[in-house]
């Protein structure tokens, strides 16, 4: 289990939080047993990756960071995607400055561009690897079939897709493709962006917070999702004495021994709760319920 970074600068930021005390968290992660690390350049932008690299640059040798790239934004913070092969270079030798190291473990194509074709895309992650600047390289959000596109070029060392109770897409095809191919799987949110955790309540979150024009946090699908997900989710959790993140993390975890999850926390005591999930056992008839919750209401963006 890793920790998704993104929240410390993107989307979910605590105001109430200085740059010291994320500065601080993320070095007590560290203590806590944390050794992957996953960033990109697009959150913050560029700033995210700055703060891991300031955390971590006295133990680098001891952690795993991954980073993305090919997402932009622009002035008015509207996200695009440039996956051209100059941009790609140009901005992991960006990345692993502000990361203060001479090289990722494992870089990744944060979206297919559709205006460039993957194999160029992919060709110029292949040879930044040839070249030792990133270890491994890895696509984010793609289907099977970009992903033999790019097996074709060069190994695939990883794919990071949404995966929880509320976000099941992956296992209609790209979970079991992973696992006969010896591909990591990396779910991102297992915990629903915090709703599976019990984080309901819109009107709770910072005004800042994305999460407030999330359609599945909007006050008509909250209701719904609650009832159909979390609220079995709570049932469960009590029965086992855990928390329902714990569950929801628990039941990422049980889909595959390839997967890695990196949930994403900015409150120490969270980040204990949320390492404590990969010890925890759902019972087989509890499993077969969480399989069969309803699908969520609303899209994931």
């Amino acid at each position: 289990m890793g920790l998704g970074c993104m929240g410390l600068s993107w989307g979910y930021t605590d105001p109430s939080q200085s740059h010291e005390d994320r500065v601080t968290f993320l070095r007590a992660a560290f203590h806590a047993g944390v050794r992957l690390f996953d960033t990109s350049d697009q959150y913050g932008p560029f700033t995210n990756e700055a703060l891991v690299g300031e955390a971590l640059e006295a133990v680098r040798p001891e952690v795993f960071l991954a980073t993305k790239g090919g997402l932009v934004v622009d002035a008015e913070r509207r996200t695009g995607r440039n996956g051209s092969p100059k941009y790609l270079r140009e901005a992991l030798s960006a990345s692993l400055a502000r990361l203060r190291t001479d090289y990722a473990d494992l870089y990744q194509l944060h979206r297919v561009d559709p205006s460039v074709p993957l194999e160029h895309s992919w060709e110029a992650l292949a040879a930044l690897a040839e070249a030792g600047l990133t270890k491994q390289i890895g696509l984010s959000e793609v289907s099977i079939e970009e992903i033999e596109r790019a097996q074709r070029i060069h190994p695939v060392a990883s794919i990071q897709s949404e995966l929880s109770l509320w976000s099941r897409e992956p296992l209609a095809e790209v979970i079991d493709y992973c696992a006969d191919h010896g591909i990591t799987f990396i779910a991102y949110s297992p915990i629903g962006r915090g709703f599976l955790g019990g984080s309901t309540d819109i009107g709770s979150l910072p005004a800042g917070d994305w999460r407030r024009n999330n359609p599945r946090f909007r006050a008509d699908a909250a209701h719904v999702n609650r009832t159909n997900i979390v609220q079995p989710l709570e049932q469960c959790a009590r029965e086992i004495g855990a928390t329902p993140a714990q569950v929801a993390i628990a039941w990422v975890l049980a889909q595959g021994d390839h997967i890695v999850t990196i949930p994403g926390t900015q409150r120490l005591q969270y980040l204990q709760q949320n390492l404590a999930a990969g010890a925890i056992s759902i019972p087989e008839e509890w499993m077969q319920r969480l399989n069969n919750l309803p699908t969520a209401v609303g899209s994931r963006y």
